[in-house]
């Protein structure tokens, strides 16, 4: 209930207003039945502006951390996730795959739509990266499609560190379905579900128009901060 009052009540309207989100091609989204939805994640914002422009409920699997922080702050993100019906993931582990996996099979199984961001992360440079082949698994195993989707311009409404939006043109843009059924029985095999990610991969490119980067975001972000840090501990002496 929760989430149909923030939908078309309380957020939906009001990022309708301040954004006024330019959507194209949301008929490429199935009216029935379970589907995917794979987008590219440049923004916090992300998780509100797409399920406000949809017609149907998505679920997301959202990171534990939205649901375990300390504190008000923290209690009240979490009742918020909870209440709009999205499903913690702990991704860190060797079982967080598995259980992300099994997480998402469970709305599929409900004839619902799921919410996936393929690179595991939000860009942190407005670039698209690498996708994690947990979205083609889930595709090929449900046997259900996947509706690429594009967020253009939420990385300059909000980017990381920014806690508040700022008004910036945002465009939604969903391609046609993509039929990943020729790899039914194939869940199992590396090498499909890498041809099927990237294949989802480059549809959301085409949609989305990013620079694209053949590596996980989470390494590319990792090796920032390492070097970040050694530059910290061992500053540059000024030239004489």
């Amino acid at each position: 209930m929760f989430y149909y009052v923030l939908k078309y009540v309380l957020l939906g309207p009001l990022l309708r207003l301040v954004f006024r989100p330019r959507i194209e091609g949301l008929d490429h989204v199935p009216a029935s039945g379970a589907a995917i939805v794979a987008g590219n994640h440049l923004s916090f914002s992300d998780h509100f502006l797409m399920p406000a422009v949809l017609r149907r409920r998505i679920t997301f699997l959202a990171k534990a951390e939205y649901f375990t922080g300390p504190g008000l702050k923290g209690r009240l993100t979490a009742f918020f996730f909870r209440s709009a019906g999205q499903i913690p993931v702990d991704r860190s582990g060797k079982e967080a795959g598995q259980a992300a996996i099994r997480e998402g099979l469970g709305v599929l199984g409900g004839d619902e739509l799921l919410g996936i961001y393929p690179e595991g992360t939000r860009s942190h440079d407005g670039r698209l990266y690498k996708g994690k082949v947990g979205v083609a698994v889930m595709a090929i195993r449900a046997g259900v499609p996947v509706v690429p989707c594009a967020m253009i311009g939420t990385f300059e409404a909000q980017p990381p560190g920014r806690k508040i939006p700022k008004v910036h043109p945002v465009v939604i843009r969903f391609g046609e379905p993509l039929d990943f059924s020729r790899y039914a029985g194939m869940e199992g095999e590396k090498a499909v579900l890498r041809a099927a990610t990237d294949e989802i991969m480059y549809a959301i490119l085409s949609l989305s128009g990013q620079e694209y980067v053949d590596r996980y975001a989470a390494d590319v972000k990792a090796e920032a901060a390492r070097k970040a840090a050694q530059g910290r501990r061992f500053p540059r002496l000024p030239h004489r």
